[in-house]
């Protein structure tokens, strides 16, 4: 355990700040594909479903990030207007909030406490800034990093230093990561200096495990245990 205080404290969020949903994809780009064309759906969400996977398997060896539009390219496959809609549509349940998410944000940053995001994905910025809008998280946070707009992903060391210097901190050593996937969050904030907290509900598909499973520094089964914890680490530095 290090002797530094925590000045920061960085989320990541499907799986984290968002409840886990265990989404069948295909099923997902099925729908939206026949909004683009009904006759050839079948056709269409393969390719899209392809390309999605691709990229994320790029992420997992490579870490490489990817967009939403970059799938579309890969597949050869247009989005249209109201693709996009019924795509956000079909993804609208899986953005749910945890229940506890918005005190536990507002109990750390009255403790003085930066608070950040930082969440792989192919989704804007602006796509992620409206869904947490919508939940009053986006009032709560100092800063947010969405892959889209680097060129990493977790566990790449530069993602995680972007999402510090996003809130204002300088040192690894001062801020926990918290996540729910031991390769991408753990081992991944870990190798950067940073502390890392393990939330272990969400059940990460076999081949979006990496090569690296990472031992936290604190497993929390509820993100209100997270102000605690970190009062418990500052008092013993102080």
């Amino acid at each position: 355990m290090t002797n530094t205080r925590i000045e920061a404290v960085l989320f990541d969020w499907g799986g984290t700040l968002a409840t886990w949903h265990t989404i069948d994809l295909y099923a997902v780009w099925r729908t939206v594909a026949a909004v683009i064309d009904e006759a050839r759906a079948d056709e269409l969400a393969g390719r899209l479903f392809e390309a999605e996977a691709s990229v994320w398997a790029r992420s997992r060896d490579h870490h490489l990030s990817s967009t939403l539009e970059e799938v579309c390219l890969l597949a050869d496959v247009v989005m249209t207007p109201a693709a996009q809609v019924e795509y956000e549509r079909q993804w609208h349940p899986h953005t749910e909030l945890e229940a506890d998410a918005i005190d536990t944000l507002r109990d750390l940053r009255a403790r003085g406490l930066k608070v950040g995001v930082l969440s792989n994905t192919i989704w804007s910025r602006s796509r992620h800034e409206e869904i947490f809008e919508r939940d009053g998280v986006l009032e709560l946070l100092d800063g947010a990093v969405y892959t889209s707009e680097i060129p990493y992903t977790k566990p790449h060391p530069e993602a995680f230093l972007s999402a510090m210097r996003a809130v204002g901190e300088s040192e690894p050593s001062r801020c926990l990561f918290v996540g729910d996937r031991l390769f991408d969050d753990v081992w991944g904030a870990q190798n950067v200096g940073m502390r890392a907290a393990h939330i272990p509900h969400s059940a990460i598909p076999v081949e979006q495990i990496g090569h690296t499973e990472g031992e936290p520094d604190a497993t929390v089964q509820r993100l209100s245990e997270l102000p605690a914890l970190i009062d418990t680490w500052n008092r013993a530095v102080a």
